[in-house]
């Protein structure tokens, strides 16, 4: 069977009930039928190959899309860049290590507000209880200013992209003196 509803109901009738047509009528009933198929064949084909060209038509912009989508991030990034080459040649002409650093800090705070812009925030860690789902422990320090298992120390700070963890800070925990646990 076709999947062309018209086409069926012409063969069921033409197979069904073959003395009701002549030779005649059977010949040019059959070849028309033959005409309606291979046109209904022919129709299928070609809505196949729309379908396999619309296909890969989405898959080329799709990965074009990938390919291109972090170019509003690039932009914004090369300003910072621009600033820490900045930063250093002014730093080999002065020699000034004040002026290098409150250079770096501009840098950096530049950096962060493009990270913000492309919703990246740091996470805040310190003096924060631990949390294994953001933080990940390195070591642990004795303290008698915060309760155990309180961040005391960052080592690097670790940022989310939205709700998603880019990466955990990795931290170092209070732990209860010997006199504490007493």
């Amino acid at each position: 069977m076709t999947n062309d509803p018209l086409v069926d109901a012409i063969i069921n009738d033409a197979f069904n009930n073959p003395e009701l047509l002549g030779p005649e009528e059977e010949t040019f009933e059959s070849e028309q039928l033959r005409l309606e198929l291979e046109q209904a064949n022919d129709r299928a084909l070609r809505a196949l190959a729309d379908l396999e060209n619309y296909r890969n038509r989405v898959n080329r912009q799709a990965a074009e899309e990938r390919k291109y989508a972090n170019i509003d991030l690039m932009r914004d990034l090369l300003p910072v860049w621009d600033n820490i080459r900045r930063a250093l040649d002014a730093a080999e002409q002065t020699h000034n290590i004040e002026t290098l650093i409150d250079g770096v800090k501009l840098v950096g705070e530049q950096f962060l507000d493009v990270l913000r812009k492309f919703h990246c925030e740091p996470i805040e860690a310190l003096h924060q209880p631990f949390d294994p789902n953001v933080h990940a422990s390195i070591a642990q320090a004795p303290s008698e200013e915060h309760p155990p298992n309180t961040v005391i120390y960052e080592s690097q700070i670790g940022f989310v992209l939205h709700d998603r963890v880019v990466r955990p800070s990795q931290v170092v925990l209070s732990q209860a003196n010997d006199t504490q646990v007493q």
